[in-house]
């Protein structure tokens, strides 16, 4: 019996190192995202769309925007320098003839109620001043290609404020076949579900 000792004590140890990791589950999303108030929505600069179906990423873009604004969480912004975050969305296609840089996705004109509130101002679908491709000054006009998208959509977080958002990394990102169409918009779903999981876990690590 005094020779099991050590044993048992061992796997005892074991059992505690195991429970002490599973209670500190790393925090999924960062605390800018978490303390994060603001948000602009922009159609991901290299976005196209299938020709049969030219408004598939502007509608996606509202149907972010009205997800967001029903959530209550963010305040929706017009510029991504002012913005805390910054989501790049893309619906998704399985391939064929596709439009790039769509005239039906700019926006100049945004009359939209946000809480409460009116958004009003001039906004381009596809902003400049997201990325900085470091080849100088491109041709954004639209045009047909024959390129082979991804066929599931995408939702992606960035953090706002910086010069070239989207040349970064994002920190968070959501793939998913249907996942920014409405009224479910899966995407802006699982969003919040992040959310919640990683402030029940930012509150244990301060326990």
């Amino acid at each position: 019996m005094p020779r099991r000792l050590p044993l048992v004590l061992l796997i005892a140890l074991l059992l505690s190192c195991l429970s002490f990791a599973k209670k500190k589950k790393k925090q999924e999303l960062p605390d800018l995202v978490l303390n994060a108030q603001t948000v602009f929505v922009v159609i991901h600069p290299d976005a196209g769309e299938p020709v049969t179906n030219p408004i598939a990423n502007r509608t996606a873009q509202e149907n972010v925007e009205n997800a967001l604004t029903k959530w209550g969480r963010f305040h929706l912004v017009m510029s991504p320098q002012t913005a805390d975050l910054v989501i790049a969305v893309r619906k998704g296609h399985a391939g064929g003839p596709t439009i790039s840089n769509s005239p039906a996705d700019n926006r100049p004109v945004i009359l939209q109620p946000n809480d409460g509130d009116i958004r009003i101002g001039a906004q381009q679908g596809r902003p400049p001043g997201l990325s900085d491709s470091g080849v100088g000054p491109q041709d954004r006009g639209p045009h047909i290609s024959n390129e082979i998208g991804p066929s599931e959509d995408s939702f992606e977080v960035y953090r706002g404020g910086d010069e070239y958002p989207l040349d970064v990394p994002p920190v968070w990102r959501y793939l998913g076949k249907d996942a920014l169409d409405a009224p479910t918009v899966a995407a802006v779903a699982q969003f919040r579900k992040a959310i919640v999981e990683s402030e029940k876990q930012r509150q244990e690590s301060h326990k």
